[in-house]
């Protein structure tokens, strides 16, 4: 098997470290609408000047700077906002700093590319590792430029990295530049204005532990009572003592409810955020908290019910039942969803068919799922794919890293793991080894299917290739009951491989004997017995 990577051990997904609910603020009186947006909009004018001057700083952040932004905020606001605030800041500081670096890196395995593929003759074919020369000297001529262009990116993206700047929007890159497109977006200037408000809105606020439900500036009683501490230049719109105002609508988290009241009446922290969504014009409130580090299964334990082996795909999840033998039970199941259309729909179909799995999963009586551990970013290079325009806009749109942290949570709900493996070779593998022997006249097998089982025999610790029945006498154990003794080391465990893994191409066959016969004889008497010899009718002549 030359030229195989070395596979990656399989290991056991951490769960959860935090939780989130939501729900809207109904019956919300027109003054309790004036005064969210008052201190909406007062709170973002505030964290966006400290978000200018955390920029500024750079890399000569220091604990002294922080503090004397916060102390800064604290006249304009309250103690805990102005925390909240510059806590936000640097956390978003700190995303911008990582973006940068992921595009310094992209940008450098597109140089690399590049600078390979021009140093190649034109035409030169490439191979799986490594793609040829460009076919035309047009071709070459201008990935010669747009080499030059990445490489001036890339030398002005690491000398900002090195002075410590970074390029933040706040209310978003996306909608910022959706400004100079209202037609195409179907919005009116008026309309786009309200979305990028509110994008910049803060009313936020973290938890905080011994304090009277959780949070002194956003408080939510077991109740439903929702209030909020004013800052010091709105103080005069308050209905209730100490600078208060209580909201008219109440609310009731329907998911995780009992969690949060257990929380909020031992004065746990909690923190709440209140948001505007500028579509439907409905007021949310998301409360989340952090929960304790657990202490993930051993991978004994995952293993011991069997596994149902997951693959994912542009369009569906294929799932296979194993047992904790590594044999495939059942029929494969498929759990479709489509991933066009707005994020909101991405995320709604993701959703519905991770709980069908799950769901799935459950009455299958098994402790784990096995799901591959992708990471598409070095793959989705404009250099590495570049005719290939179809397969890269295919691979950005598959949400790898939401997906497997909404499948981690969601399964951790209902007491099950998930077992990260390998993704190298499980298509492959799948299809030359499972998709075949499994495939009847009654059931369908697809390659997306057998990657399923090379997934879960993976995740059980089993090797994806199927043991055959017993070699001939004298090759090792006298035929003996190999398919299901042998040892992962004894020769001969194997099925048969294909002649391609078994000599190079072109070469010899190992036993030295040809696989094929002639196609035709050169003797009468080898001669095909398909062959008969048929006497033409006499010609007439008369």
């Amino acid at each position: 098997m030359g030229g195989v990577r070395e596979l990656a051990a399989s290991f056991v997904a951490p769960g959860p470290c935090g939780v989130a609910v939501r729900d809207r603020l109904k019956h919300l009186t027109a003054q309790d609408e004036r005064v969210l947006r008052a201190v909406g909009a007062h709170q973002g004018a505030l964290a966006s000047g400290d978000l200018k001057a955390r920029c500024a700083d750079g890399l000569d952040h220091s604990a002294e700077t922080w503090a004397a932004r916060k102390r800064e905020l604290t006249a304009l606001s309250s103690s805990r906002i102005a925390g909240a605030i510059t806590k936000a800041t640097h956390d978003q500081w700190a995303l911008a700093r990582r973006c940068q670096a992921a595009y310094i890196q992209n940008l450098a395995t597109g140089v690399k590319t590049l600078r390979h593929r021009l140093s190649l003759p034109i035409g030169q074919k490439g191979t799986k590792r490594a793609a040829g020369g460009y076919r035309s000297k047009n071709e070459w001529f201008r990935k010669s430029r747009r080499l030059a262009m990445l490489e001036d990116r890339h030398t002005a993206a690491v000398c900002d990295r090195q002075a410590g700047r970074v390029r933040v929007v706040r209310g978003g890159k996306r909608l910022l530049n959706t400004r100079h497109h209202l037609t195409q977006a179907r919005l009116t200037e008026a309309q786009w204005r309200e979305r990028w408000e509110v994008e910049r809105w803060f009313i936020a606020a973290d938890g905080e532990s011994g304090k009277r439900f959780g949070n002194e500036t956003i408080r939510v009683t077991p109740d439903g009572e929702v209030s909020i501490k004013l800052p010091a230049p709105l103080a005069h719109l308050a209905n209730a003592k100490h600078g208060r105002y209580i909201l008219a609508s109440t609310v009731a988290f329907a998911h995780r409810g009992a969690e949060w009241a257990d929380r909020i009446e031992a004065n746990r922290a909690v923190a709440y955020r209140i948001h505007l969504d500028t579509d439907r014009g409905r007021w949310y409130l998301t409360a989340s908290w952090q929960r304790p580090a657990v202490q993930t299964i051993p991978m004994e334990t995952a293993r011991a019910r069997g596994m149902i082996g997951v693959d994912t795909n542009a369009d569906h999840f294929a799932a296979y039942h194993l047992d904790r033998h590594g044999n495939p039970i059942g029929d494969p199941h498929r759990f479709p969803y489509d991933l066009s259309g707005t994020t909101t729909h991405r995320d709604a179909q993701i959703r519905h068919a991770l709980t069908r799995l799950i769901n799935w999963a459950v009455r299958s009586g098994v402790a784990a799922i096995g799901m591959e551990n992708l990471d598409f970013t070095p793959e989705k290079t404009r250099e590495k794919h570049g005719r290939r325009k179809r397969f890269r806009q295919l691979i950005s749109g598959m949400p790898t890293a939401k997906l497997k942290a909404r499948l981690v949570s969601m399964a951790a709900e209902h007491g099950l793991s998930v077992v990260a493996v390998d993704p190298a070779y499980t298509s492959l593998w799948g299809a030359q080894h499972w998709q075949k022997p499994l495939a009847t006249s009654h059931r369908k097998m697809s390659r997306h299917d057998a990657a399923g089982i090379s997934i879960g025999r993976r995740a059980l610790g089993h090797p994806v290739r199927r043991r055959t029945a017993p070699p001939p006498h004298d090759r090792s154990d006298r035929a003996g009951h190999r398919t299901a003794q042998a040892a992962p080391g004894d020769r001969g465990r194997e099925e048969t491989r294909p002649p391609a893994t078994d000599r190079p191409p072109g070469g010899p066959s190992p036993s030295g004997k040809r696989t094929r016969e002639p196609s035709a004889s050169n003797t009468v008497r080898d001669a095909p017995s398909t062959q008969q010899w048929v006497q033409d009718a006499l010609m007439c002549t008369g």
